[in-house]
């Protein structure tokens, strides 16, 4: 339990004091203190609606407190300011308890400054002045969205600053619905040998392979980083899913040739499909990056294209939304687009693949394309 926290909004504002001013990732720091919180279901989803809410529209809470503020507060304070207009303007927490509570939060020398500030904010509507910062995403990501989805693009972004729903699989496990229509588009069958390349934390190969009980496929899980690829096996034993872990590198993977029936790579992307799912992500991501991952995306590509056997199958998958991480990449020599639309899910027709768009089916965002290796 976190020391001194004593009340909901208490330990939201220290968990988005790390997130804003440490750097900690919030699907990270958000479940393992409340873990060990003692708190009770509902205000454990108070907490998390109030730090993950509160980091998706960090832009529009500054733009908010901003028209009523003169000289930059602390870094502590200027969170608490964000908790506050939150719950005011986006919570719809009544203002007496989210000004009076966010107020005794705050340091003696500050709560007059918070106290203040929040009552304007309650009391003064908002002229956004303009479509990023009402929509709480950096200007970069509203203009990149808008250019790959044109009309689409309002429904996608406002879709995405909000929460996700809950999908659990009959398995027990958590999984969002549009990475449960990427695995069973791989097509894996029983007995056949599966590589999932790039797998944590587990979810889709689990999915894929065999358990007591359910006929599956032998999967090979690879990932890069050791602790996470920990993560697979620790996930593959609960479910008692039959899952080989291996340490690997995607851009070089230590198999043979041709040694595996069905290839899923599921690429490290710019997660623009799932930015309601990791709220601070689209304060991390930069333009720049785009480029960087679908450079890396490439290499990735081409090295798993040749550990498919002939006739096998090749799937790659992104939860993002752009052509250039996803059907700009050339199909790998020796294989043919599978243009057979997925049987399960529901994806529209994108280039020579398909996507689903978050607004479609409330899922994330994700782009699949299916090839095949020629015989």
């Amino acid at each position: 339990m976190m020391v001194g926290v004593t009340g909901s909004r208490a330990l939201a504002y220290q968990l988005l004091q790390r997130i804003d001013h440490e750097g900690a990732y919030a699907n990270l720091v958000v479940p393992a203190a409340l873990g060990t919180s003692g708190l009770d279901g509902r205000d454990k989803a108070f907490v998390t609606d109030l730090v993950y809410g509160t980091t998706r529209r960090r832009r529009a809470c500054d733009a908010l407190v901003d028209r009523f503020v003169l000289t930059e507060p602390e870094p502590a304070v200027r969170t608490l300011l964000r908790l506050g207009a939150y719950q005011l303007v986006f919570a719809g927490i009544a203002p007496h308890a989210a000004v009076g509570e966010t107020v005794s939060l705050a340091p003696a020398r500050a709560r007059g400054f918070v106290n203040a500030v929040l009552r304007k904010v309650a009391r003064t509507p908002m002229v956004w002045p303009d479509r990023a910062t009402e929509l709480s995403y950096p200007t970069w990501i509203v203009d990149r969205i808008d250019a790959e989805l044109g009309d689409e693009a309002d429904a996608a972004l406002r879709r995405m600053d909000e929460p996700p729903p809950v999908t659990v699989r009959d398995d027990g496990y958590v999984q969002d619905l549009a990475s449960q229509w990427v695995a069973a588009a791989v097509g894996a069958m029983p007995g056949e040998s599966v590589l999932d390349v790039s797998a944590a934390p587990g979810g889709k190969a689990t999915a894929m392979a065999a358990r007591a009980g359910h006929p599956g496929a032998f999967v090979v899980a690879a990932d890069l980083a050791p602790a996470r690829a920990g993560l697979i096996r620790s996930n593959a034993e609960r479910l008692g899913a039959e899952v080989a872990v291996a340490v690997a590198d995607g851009t070089r993977p230590p198999f043979a040739p041709a040694s595996f029936d069905r290839v899923l790579l599921d690429a490290p992307c710019s997660g623009l499909g799932a930015l309601r799912r990791r709220p601070d992500a689209r304060w991390r991501i930069q333009q720049r990056d785009v480029g960087e991952l679908a450079d890396l995306q490439r290499r990735m590509l081409a090295a798993a294209a040749p550990l498919v056997r002939p006739g096998g199958v090749l799937v790659y998958s992104v939860c993002t939304l752009t052509a250039e991480e996803s059907i700009d990449h050339p199909v790998p020599d020796g294989f043919d687009v599978d243009a057979e639309p997925p049987a399960v899910g529901e994806w529209r027709p994108f280039g020579h693949g398909w996507r689903v768009l978050p607004h479609d089916a409330d899922t994330d965002g994700m782009v699949l394309v299916r090839y095949r290796r020629r015989p």
